[in-house]
């Protein structure tokens, strides 16, 4: 699995090198500002990136915007972003595409190795990666009763926000306390209220997380 890797810390940079080839990622480019990230994304066409959002030159949010404009022209490339801080508008934007892998974390609670690299994977594969913090802050201005968010119960609410983190039925089960069955239950109906029908092409899974997290902007 080829992967971009972009962050402008040399030790921590070299570290996230080191630790995804120890599990057998491929390095496709490790790069530190966001022109070089760019060329990057646009050329090699790895399989994942994994993208600090403040990079050189502005130490703004150079990285996210160039993980937006990556996305726009290869629809569906998998983008794990690691943050300090949740940029919220930049945030909603990749997470509200629709298309492909997504992860959000923050890098002072990446507790340890298999946690990251687990995160990597899930994200490589289409699915879903989001801190808790990251959830909550961008569910913070929801309100209204017109909107998807207010049918769910809040036991479904909860499953919601555990399925956005990448959990699968089983370990929300055991988080929640409950049967799989259960679970299995409460996510079909979250699929129904937000309108996501059966299909052959699309994971109803992230497409409930990205419709979860995109209403209400």
């Amino acid at each position: 699995m080829r992967v971009v890797l972009a962050e402008d810390l040399f030790l921590l940079r070299d570290g996230l090198v080191r630790l995804l080839e120890a599990h057998d990622f491929e390095i496709a480019a490790a790069v530190e500002s966001g022109p070089e990230l760019a060329r990057a994304l646009a050329e090699l066409e790895p399989d994942v990136a994994v993208v600090d959002v403040r990079l050189p030159p502005t130490h703004t949010d150079e990285g996210l915007q160039c993980a937006l404009q990556a996305r726009r022209e290869r629809p569906g490339l998998p983008v794990l972003v690691l943050s300090q801080h949740v940029e919220q508008l930049y945030a909603r934007e990749l997470l509200a595409d629709g298309s492909g892998g997504v992860g959000y974390l923050l890098k002072d609670r990446v507790f340890d190795a298999e946690q990251f690299v687990d995160a990597v994977r899930r994200v490589a594969a289409g699915g879903t990666a989001m801190d808790p913090q990251v959830i909550q802050q961008l569910l913070a201005r929801r309100s209204g009763d017109d909107r998807p968010l207010a049918r769910l119960t809040p036991r479904e609410l909860e499953v919601m926000e555990l399925m956005a983190q990448g959990r699968s039925n089983a370990a929300i089960a055991a988080k929640l306390v409950v049967t799989e069955r259960a679970i299995a239950k409460h996510t079909a109906n979250i699929f129904a209220k937000l309108g996501l029908e059966v299909s052959d092409d699309d994971n109803r899974r992230v497409l409930a997380v990205l419709a979860y997290l995109d209403h209400g902007r």
